[in-house]
C-alpha cells in the first residue's frame, strides 16, 4: 500500500471485507478447463427472466442515447399500485444492495450501532462499517434470528437493525408472533430494516412482512429487489417501502440516473408477468421437494428452507467438496465464508440441474 493512501484514505475502508460472489461461469471454465458447467451458487432464477421483461428490454435498445427517468415514475406507479402505498414511499435502486448503502449514508454516524444478526447478508455490516458506524452481530439460534438477542444488544447507539427474512445463507425465517413481539419492543427512534430479497418463495403461514409494520405506522424500510425470482440481476434493481418522509430524507444522497432505462422498463413488464412468477414458485417448490428427497436419502442434513436456496451440511470440510464439484462442473458456494465449515449453500435449480448436482455431491463425497 502506498504512503498516501495510508495517510490520506479514510480509516474505516481498512476495516472493509469484500464481498465474496458466487465464482463466474466463464472463471471456472479458465481454470479448471471445464466446459460443462451450471451455476448454483448465487441463488439466480433457473427459469431466465420473463419473456415478457425480454421484450421490453430490447424495445428501447435504439433510445440508449437518452438519459433515463431519474424518478423511475412509471415504475413507482406500477408499484404503487400493486401494493396499495404511495409513490412517494417507494425507492428504486441500482440492486437492493445500493438501496441499503444509502440507508447507511442517510442515517448512520461515526460510532452509532447497527444490529444484525449473524451470519446474514454481508451488506449490512459492509455499508455499517462504510460510514465508520459498529455492528452488534448477533448469533443466530438453530439457524434463526435470536430476536430476544438482538433485542438485548440494543442500545442508546443504536441507529439501524437488519432482519433478512428469509435470511441469507440459512433459508430460515422469523414469524409474525416473533417478530410482533420484536417490533412492540423497539424505540421509535430507531430504523428497522426488513431485507426480503426472497419474499416470493416463502410458503409458510406463518411468514410476516416487515410491510404489516410500514402500514401500522412503524419507522421501518422493506427491501426488495428484482434480481431474484424476477430474473433480473444483470440490470441492478431492486426497491423498497417505507414513509415519505423517510424516502424523502434518502433520496438526497441517492445519485442522479441510478437506475438504467433498460432496467427500468424490464422490471415494469416483469411486474405484469405473473405467469412466469407463478411458474417460478412452482419450479422452486418442486426442486426443493427432490432435493429435500435425495439428501435424506443420502442420509446428508439440511437446514429447512424458505428461499430459493438450501444449506446443507456435507459433514467433510467444505473446500475440499466445492473444489470436488467444481472439478465436476457444478459451482456452489462454500459454508465456511459464512462460518459453517462443512457447509454449502446450494441454488435450487432446474430438474436436471438438481439431479447433476446429486450426483455430483454423491460422487465427491464418496471419494
Amino acid at each position: 500500500m502506498s504512503t498516501f493512501v495510508e495517510n490520506r484514505a479514510r480509516s474505516a475502508i481498512f476495516n472493509l471485507k469484500p464481498y465474496v460472489p458466487g465464482k463466474p461461469i466463464e472463471e471456472v471454465k479458465r481454470e479448471l478447463g471445464v466446459e460443462d458447467i451450471i451455476k448454483m451458487a448465487s441463488n439466480e432464477n433457473p427459469l431466465g427472466p420473463s419473456p415478457l421483461a425480454q421484450k421490453a428490454a430490447a424495445s428501447i435498445l435504439g433510445q440508449l442515447h437518452v438519459y433515463p427517468d431519474s424518478n423511475c415514475y412509471e415504475l413507482k406507479k406500477k408499484l404503487s399500485q400493486c401494493f396499495n402505498l404511495p409513490s412517494t414511499s417507494i425507492l428504486i435502486g441500482n440492486g437492493s444492495d445500493e438501496i441499503l448503502k444509502l440507508v447507511a449514508e442517510t442515517f448512520l454516524n461515526p460510532g452509532e450501532q447497527v444490529v444484525l444478526p449473524q451470519p446474514t447478508f454481508s451488506a449490512y455490516e459492509f455499508t455499517a462499517k462504510i460510514m465508520d458506524g459498529t455492528c452488534a452481530a448477533v448469533p443466530l439460534a438453530d439457524f434463526t434470528h435470536d430476536l430476544p438477542a438482538m433485542l438485548q444488544a440494543v442500545n442508546e447507539q443504536t441507529k439501524l437493525i437488519y432482519i433478512c427474512n428469509p435470511n441469507n445463507p440459512t433459508g430460515t425465517i422469523v414469524t409474525r408472533s416473533q417478530v410482533d413481539e420484536f417490533m412492540e419492543q423497539i424505540p421509535d427512534d430507531i430504523l428497522v430494516v426488513f431485507d426480503e430479497a426472497y419474499y416470493e418463495y416463502v410458503d409458510s403461514p406463518e411468514y410476516v412482512s416487515g410491510l404489516r409494520y410500514l402500514q401500522s405506522g412503524k419507522n421501518v424500510i422493506v427491501c426488495r429487489t428484482f434480481s431474484k425470482i424476477y430474473g433480473l440481476a444483470a440490470l441492478r434493481i431492486g426497491y423498497a417501502f417505507t414513509t415519505p418522509e423517510i424516502a424523502s430524507a434518502i433520496e438526497r444522497v441517492t445519485d442522479p440516473f441510478n437506475v438504467n432505462s433498460v432496467a427500468q422498463v424490464a422490471a415494469l413488464a416483469a411486474l405484469d408477468d405473473i405467469e412466469h412468477l407463478q411458474n417460478s414458485q412452482e419450479l422452486n417448490q418442486k426442486g426443493k421437494q427432490f432435493l429435500y428427497e435425495q439428501l435424506d436419502a443420502l442420509g446428508i442434513t439440511y437446514i429447512p428452507t424458505q428461499a430459493n436456496f438450501i444449506l446443507i451440511d456435507t459433514g467433510q470440510d467444505c473446500r475440499r467438496v466445492f473444489q470436488g464439484l467444481l472439478q465436476q462442473g457444478v459451482i456452489v458456494r462454500p459454508g465456511d465464508i459464512f462460518g459453517y465449515p462443512t457447509f454449502i449453500r446450494v441454488t435450487i435449480g432446474a430438474p436436471a440441474e438438481n439431479a447433476r448436482f446429486i450426483n455430483s455431491l454423491r460422487s465427491v463425497l464418496e471419494s
